[in-house]
């Protein structure tokens, strides 16, 4: 006999969700926003159905995102003050040194500031409102959507290529002149220097 189990859905206030990042891309927030607003008023309902917000269960009873940073964010600027929520795993009984060392193991949490560098956990904003713009997230953000590779099953991924880029591109660079940074990230995508990334979908010459 075969059981199927689905999800068990709870709707959650956005401001009781913790992250497990420190920085997002806002330029792929509002990219989200703007999706957002274009659904909202035919079809809000479904598009939050469509978006189930995985969470841990941690200390204290607390939820920590373990996705959807940016749409959670973007809801939030939009005035969403609820998502629905599903627990992937209940850590509730750790203690905060122990949840947050199982949370790395398991790579749920990326504790990077908007330099690249590995902050300790205590540095992880508490708010969704609190979470940091790294541009560079942004530029990997669209340089995916661009086609400069693929979007795969590896834990942020994107990041890995914020930090690809934001060793080889100047923050100034990305911050006057998007488009052009843009089309120089392509480049360095397609190139052999990027081949080791996660989703790189050059041909090798």
């Amino acid at each position: 006999m075969t059981h199927i189990y689905e999800p068990r859905l709870t709707r959650t206030e956005i401001t009781k969700l913790r992250p497990t990042q420190i920085t997002v891309g806002f330029r792929e927030v509002e990219l989200k926003r703007k999706e957002w607003r274009e659904t909202a008023q035919t079809r809000g309902d479904g598009f939050l159905g469509h978006h189930i917000v995985p969470v841990v269960a941690g200390p204290k009873g607390r939820l920590f995102l373990v996705d959807h940073h940016h749409l959670v964010r973007a809801l939030q600027e939009e005035g969403v003050e609820h998502v629905l929520t599903s627990v992937v795993s209940d850590l509730a009984h750790l203690e905060k040194d122990e949840f947050w060392s199982v949370m790395d193991h398991k790579n749920l949490i990326y504790p990077f500031d908007v330099a690249g560098l590995r902050r300790h956990t205590d540095d992880i904003p508490k708010k969704v409102e609190d979470l940091k713009d790294d541009p560079f997230r942004s530029l990997a953000g669209y340089l995916r959507m661009a086609g400069g590779f693929a979007k795969v099953a590896v834990p942020f991924s994107e990041f890995v290529w914020a930090d690809f880029l934001r060793r080889r591109i100047g923050l100034d660079y990305v911050n006057r002149a998007f488009d052009e940074a843009l089309a120089t990230a392509m480049k360095l995508a397609k190139s052999a220097e990027a081949r080791h990334l996660p989703g790189w979908c050059a041909i090798e010459q």
